[in-house]
């Protein structure tokens, strides 16, 4: 296959899911990665996509939303690292929320597999965190479900959702993200998930925004919280210098975990 046909997939591709990755796209098209990021390069010169970390997105991250199956496999270190330092801001027996998206997802996981979770009350519009709950028998972590309108991204959005999440109350909240504006705040591409994301925020007596590096290079359509509206952002220590002394101002607590094992003399906190 030669290079304009290749780069003619994945831009079908990216109109699909609104994200490809590398690995996927090399095993798909049977060459090497090398070849692929050399036509994503191609392509993000030509203005038709913007290269991440680990693959590309759509120019139009406005109003795209990639699927969460594609988000899943992107940038797995950075939201490891933050999902593992999450987990200290919940002890045995709270009741959290924890929104939609795959940084989420990924810290409920090494939630329910920590002490941490025990007795824990999860309230999630997320259906791959409610199912991941229902999965772990040997846990007693009892599950919430929003109920609403399944988005892109799997999760529970719109007036349902935010009729049922008004009428409870959590200790703590913990969001994904998927973008950051500074000085402005916190924005997703989905109108209906901004307004869910929001009614979380309200129920919470502390909110945790989960967020690696990569989403201050992002912008979206409609902004769910400001800087006021967060308690504690946890990002990792590949955010650039300037927005994390910006972000310090803004914030009452910022963390910056650090990839692979958890190294706490690297890991900082700014309060």
């Amino acid at each position: 296959m030669i290079s304009s046909q290749r780069q003619h997939v994945i831009l079908s591709r990216l109109r699909t899911r609104g994200a490809v990755r590398i690995t996927a796209l090399s095993k798909e098209l049977g060459v090497s990665s090398m070849t692929i990021r050399r036509d994503i390069a191609d392509l993000a010169d030509k203005g038709l996509l913007k290269r991440v970390h680990g693959g590309a997105v759509t120019t139009s991250t406005l109003l795209a939303e990639p699927l969460f199956s594609v988000k899943s496999q992107m940038d797995v270190g950075l939201k490891d690292a933050i999902a593992r330092r999450a987990i200290d801001y919940v002890s045995p027996g709270d009741v959290i929320a924890i929104g939609g998206g795959t940084t989420a997802y990924i810290f409920a996981q090494h939630l329910l597999e920590s002490e941490n979770s025990s007795g824990v009350t999860i309230l999630t519009n997320s259906i791959p965190v409610a199912e991941l709950v229902q999965a772990m028998e040997n846990k007693d972590a009892e599950v919430i479900v929003t109920g609403g309108v399944l988005s892109r991204s799997n999760s529970l959005v719109g007036p349902i959702a935010d009729k049922v999440i008004s009428s409870l109350r959590v200790n703590t909240l913990f969001l994904g993200t998927h973008s950051v504006s500074m000085p402005r705040g916190f924005l997703t591409p989905n109108s209906l998930e901004s307004a869910t994301d929001a009614a979380l925020i309200n129920i919470a007596d502390r909110r945790i925004v989960l967020a690696d590096h990569t989403k201050w290079d992002n912008t979206s359509l409609s902004m769910f919280a400001s800087f006021d509206d967060i308690d504690v952002l946890i990002t990792d220590d590949g955010l650039n210098r300037s927005y994390a002394e910006q972000a310090k101002d803004l914030l009452k607590e910022l963390v910056l975990a650090s990839q692979g094992e958890p190294d706490k003399e690297r890991e900082q906190n700014y309060e």
